[in-house]
């Protein structure tokens, strides 16, 4: 059912907004056909943004779901415990300090987000990374990152900091075969191995000591999962900037439709359909002008904290 949705979204993003294109001949299209203002649209703008919030939604999806599973939070995305703002510092700097402009500017992003998850992990490591030490830990880095960025923003002049804003909106208005195709290769890599390790998942979401009584390496399953869910984080930032909430969304959705249960696969294809979902209406909402897909995204995942965090002290979870 989901995945029919993600093809419908997909569909979607191709053939409708601003530019209609049938089906005959977008298949005509990919078949080799030239035709004149269509072929270049879908081909050089509208599939590969498509391909590229395809695949930043499952990433995204995916990493969110593995963090929060592990630690047994559902806090503990990407976006909330520090590593894409990690990312975002990173590619501010680049920009403001060094003049960086696009590839430039997503390899400092990608470094970034690795670079500050290692910081994260090693200064809460002390006798075992606890969940809770790991969250709090991401969330200082975070407010620091944060504070590091925005000061940058004021010390730069209005065209540069611009540009920085714009990258840190979360946006496929620039997406390309380029981006899309690194991005691809480094799936082809991840998600193998996500899906091996996440196998472990389900004893380390029971506690350090049950899962260590199911015969679950904890440490090292942890460390393994920990990596590969920056990675994806890491990899779907530098193609499109930091899409907010989407990792922190994924994850509780999934859960949802599977009665609890949590699953990447799910959560892949949750965080699929809210990209390509959220860029379609941000691309169409106001005539002439594509707004970035993480404004939209963001804006869904403020309310979603709150009755996040409203249910939590409702049940007794909030402290």
């Amino acid at each position: 059912m989901v995945a029919s949705v993600v093809v419908v979204l997909f569909a979607v993003n191709v053939l409708l907004g601003s530019y209609t294109v049938t089906i005959p001949d977008f298949f005509r299209i990919l078949g080799g056909a030239d035709i004149p203002g269509a072929s270049f649209i879908v081909l050089e703008n509208k599939l590969p943004r498509a391909v590229i919030g395809l695949l930043i939604g499952v990433a995204f999806g995916i990493a969110g779901t593995v963090f929060q599973t592990m630690l047994r939070n559902p806090l503990a995305s990407p976006d909330i415990i520090g590593i894409s703002y990690g990312a975002s510092a990173a590619a501010v700097t680049a920009i403001v300090l060094f003049g960086a402009a696009g590839a430039a500017v997503s390899v400092s992003a990608l470094l970034g987000a690795l670079l500050v998850a290692a910081a994260i992990y090693l200064v809460s490591r002390r006798g075992g990374v606890a969940g809770y030490r790991l969250i709090l830990v991401g969330i200082g880095f975070a407010a620091v990152l944060h504070a590091l960025v925005s000061f940058l923003i004021t010390r730069t002049d209005l065209r540069t900091a611009s540009e920085a804003v714009l990258w840190l909106g979360g946006s496929l208005n620039s997406s390309t075969w380029d981006r899309a195709t690194v991005l691809a290769a480094a799936l082809v890599v991840l998600l193998p191995a996500a899906a091996v390790l996440s196998r472990s998942l389900k004893g380390l979401e029971l506690g350090d000591d049950a899962a260590a009584g199911l015969g679950v390496r904890v440490e090292a399953s942890r460390l393994g999962l920990m990596a590969v869910a920056v990675a994806l984080a890491a990899v779907a930032t530098a193609a499109a900037g930091p899409v907010a909430s989407v990792a922190f969304l994924s994850g509780p959705i999934a859960r949802r439709l599977l009665a609890n249960r949590p699953s990447p696969a799910m959560a892949a294809l949750v965080g699929a359909v809210i990209v390509l979902g959220a860029d379609f209406i941000a691309a169409n909402l106001i005539p002439g002008t594509s707004l970035p897909v993480g404004v939209l995204t963001g804006a869904l995942g403020a309310p979603f904290l709150l009755w996040l965090l409203a249910t939590a002290n409702r049940s007794g979870q909030g402290g």
